[in-house]
């Protein structure tokens, strides 16, 4: 579980703004938006192999 220590005199804009930081860098934001939605495994794969091929294309340039 992630926790961002609220200092005295500290606005909770900068607060907010640590904690989505932390958690970006954890990955939990990533994995919540990948459970929101059930895909079935085919779609997951063609995802994958989608994904692949668009890395495999940006780094042959």
């Amino acid at each position: 579980m992630s926790s961002v220590k609220v200092r005295t005199g500290e606005s909770i804009d900068k607060a907010l703004r640590v904690l989505k930081k932390k958690l970006d860098k954890e990955g939990i934001m990533k994995a919540a938006k990948a459970h929101r939605f059930y895909d079935k495994p085919s779609v997951k794969s063609r995802a994958k192999s989608k994904a692949a091929l668009k890395y495999k294309l940006k780094k042959s340039r």
